[in-house]
This record gives C-alpha cells, sequence and structure tokens, in this order.
C-alpha cells in the first residue's frame, strides 16, 4: 500500500520509519520549507525507547540522548516533596528513560528515511476520500493521491479541523519559557531531572548530553497570548524567578536569549475517534497533552509503532485503522486527562493551596508513584 503522511514532526517521521519496515511506500509532506534545527528537550519514556527499538532507530537515539534515571520535586527553595529512583521501573524493560533535544531526534528520525521520501513546502490544506483512495491538496497548488492519509501535522491539524472542526485546541492557563543551555560548570547530578513548584511559578531543568540542560519556567497567565509575558526576555525570567533555589538563577545567568523560546501551553482535549474511513489522525493531531507527564513525543512513537502491528494483524486497512483507534484512544486519553490535572496543580498559587499541596505531596505514598510507572511503562 501507498501512505501519505502530513507532517514531518516527531510522530510524522517515526510513522513514515514503522510503515516502510513493512514493505509500504510512504511519502511525507512537510508544511515548513525546511527542517531547521528548533525546539527544545523531550523526555521520552522507556515505554517510547521500547517502541523506537521496534523501529529500528534505539541505539541511535540513544547515542544522542543521556538517560534520565531520577525525578525530583521541589519546592522553590530546593526542599524535596517527592523523589522516585526511576531505573527500579524501568530496568526490568530493559530500556531507559532518555533526555534528548528535540532536534536531535528529528534528526535521527530522519536520517533513516531516503531523502526522495520527504517534501518540504508542502502545507496540507484539505483532502477527498473515497472507497479506494485519499487525495491531499496542498497551499501551493499541487496535490497527491495514496491509499490511505496519516495525518500528523499537529495540534493545529488541518486534516483534523476538516473532520472534526469543533475540536480546537485549548489553553491550560499558564505560559512558558523554554531552553537548551551549556551548563556543564554547575555540575548538576547526572541523570536526575527536577521540577521546583512555587507559587510564583516553576522551573523544570532536565540535564541533556554534553553538559546542556533542557530548561522550562511556566508562570500563570489569565489570557493566551498575553502581550505582557509576550514582551518578557531573560532579564524579566532572572527577577522573577530570583528567590528560587540554586542553581535556577545560575542557570538563568548562563542562558543567551538566542537560546530560549515561549509559548503558551495547550493541549487537545480527548476527541472521539482517531479512524476516519482512509484518514487517520496521529500524535498531537489525536491527542495533543500538556508536557507535565514528559509523554507527548513519547506517545507519537507509540503510536507509530502501534499502527504498524495493527496493519501487521488486520488484513484491511479500514480494519487495522480501527484496531489502533480502539488500542491507542483510551491509553492517551488517559494521559492527556491526567497531565492537564496535574498542571492544574503544579500551578497552583494561592498560599493556603499551595502549602496543603506541599504537605500532600510530601506524604504521597510510594504505591502511587508505582501504580502510575507501571501505566505509563505497560504495552
Amino acid at each position: 500500500m501507498e501512505f501519505l503522511i502530513s507532517g514531518a514532526g516527531i510522530g510524522g517521521l517515526a510513522t513514515a520509519l514503522a510503515l516502510r519496515q513493512l514493505g509500504h511506500r510512504v511519502q511525507v509532506f512537510e508544511a515548513a520549507a525546511e527542517l531547521r534545527e528548533i525546539g527544545a528537550g523531550v523526555v521520552l519514556g522507556a515505554n517510547a525507547m521500547r517502541a523506537l527499538d521496534r523501529l529500528g532507530v534505539h541505539a541511535a537515539v540513544r547515542a544522542a540522548g543521556h538517560p534520565v534515571t531520577g525525578i525530583g520535586l521541589l519546592d522553590e527553595r530546593g526542599r524535596v516533596l517527592n523523589d522516585v529512583d526511576t531505573r527500579a521501573f524501568t530496568a526490568p524493560l530493559g530500556y531507559d528513560n532518555l533526555a534528548i533535544h528535540r532536534a536531535e531526534l528529528q534528526r535521527v528520525l530522519r536520517q533513516h528515511l531516503p531523502a526522495e521520501c520527504l517534501h518540504l513546502g508542502k502545507a496540507l490544506t484539505r483532502f477527498e476520500q473515497t472507497a479506494n483512495h485519499v487525495t491531499a491538496y496542498f497551499a501551493d497548488g499541487s496535490q497527491a493521491t495514496a491509499d490511505a492519509l496519516v495525518a500528523a501535522d499537529g495540534i493545529r491539524s488541518r486534516a483534523r479541523l476538516q473532520l472534526l472542526p469543533d475540536a480546537q485546541p485549548r489553553y491550560a492557563g499558564y505560559t512558558c519559557w523554554r531552553g537548551v543551555t551549556d551548563a556543564a560548570v554547575l555540575g548538576l547530578p547526572p541523570g536526575r531531572s527536577t521540577e521546583s513548584w512555587g507559587r510564583t511559578g516553576r522551573f523544570g531543568m532536565v540535564p541533556l548530553a554534553d553538559g546542556q540542560v533542557y530548561w522550562f519556567a511556566c508562570v500563570n497567565s489569565p489570557t493566551a497570548q498575553n502581550p505582557t509575558y509576550r514582551a518578557w526576555g531573560l532579564p524579566e525570567l532572572r527577577q522573577h524567578f530570583a528567590r528560587f533555589h540554586a542553581p535556577i538563577p545560575e542557570l538563568l545567568q548562563l542562558t543567551r536569549p538566542e537560546e530560549v523560546l515561549w509559548g503558551d501551553i495547550i493541549d487537545l482535549k480527548p476527541i472521539g475517534q482517531f479512524a476516519h474511513g482512509r484518514v487517520l489522525l496521529l500524535g498531537d493531531a489525536a491527542h495533543a497533552t500538556t508536557p507535565n507527564m514528559g509523554q507527548g513525543a513519547g506517545q507519537a512513537v507509540e503510536d507509530a509503532a502501534m499502527l504498524a502491528r495493527c496493519l501487521q494483524e488486520e488484513s484491511t486497512l479500514a480494519a487495522a485503522f480501527r484496531l489502533f483507534d480502539q488500542r491507542r484512544r483510551p491509553r492517551t486519553t488517559r494521559i492527556v486527562r491526567q497531565s492537564w490535572q496535574l498542571g492544574q496543580v503544579a500551578q497552583l498559587s494561592h498560599p493556603l493551596l499551595v502549602a496543603l499541596r506541599n504537605a500532600v505531596m510530601r506524604r504521597l505514598p510510594a504505591s502511587v508513584n508505582a501504580r502510575q510507572m507501571q501505566f505509563l511503562y505497560a504495552e
């Protein structure tokens, strides 16, 4: 069969790899004129690394990243609220959690695909499907026809807009700055990521390879695209987080302006259907989540591996797409909802609620962490 894939992000490229492994013909259409090395860090859970192994790129991705073996949750003064050594959960799987720059992950996936299957400057505008094929139409006036269309074109998916016009991105109530900074001089503990929750915001740090650190800073904002926060640069961030524990102020001092990205946190409220005849929604087009559980990129990779599995198990395209829907939608729906709820708790600002939250987090039974990890790493 021949597949069209809209979007050359993590989900689109991973899906192209999975489909080509099965011997299918694949064309990937990306709206951008070039795949620029932009973005910040991502964390791939052991579940995503297992899926990448099935796609044949585990070793290459792991070589470009840095294992994450512990997750620490702190208050703004650096006192521990919760701490998890994830090796107890990942070791039985045989895979690590991995932190990697998004551009590096995209580069590895792209290198494992032939250049001729990727078409840049092709923004999908609409599609038409019949009983036998799908035709995709692009903004430059061109079109392409194949047996199926996999829409991996992100949270603002044009394909989803055509299928489900009411399924629009929703604003989470907070905005975020991200960066990747050379912070080798800080000597951060290798393999341990942290999030620090305060009344005025939260700050996360994830070690990457070669002394680099992926960081993020989130602040509540009553409105999306707030012009006040749009105008913020490093001086404002440094002042806002100046009272947070070390080495947060030091990390911001090391950061250069060109390393900082800003954007509101948005997700997609769970939708009721991924499979629509010969069109399949995948990745952020189907189940965009807030980043609070670190599962956005990983779930897109899981999608790719599961789609390949469904195509092997079913004799028809329609049946394979339906099976994908049945298997993936309950899992991704739970992750989207839990991530949204976690974000609301993390962004609490009222002093009494913050104190109560922190007290609860300090007393959280280990069994709660265990259940969460077991769910995330399940097949």
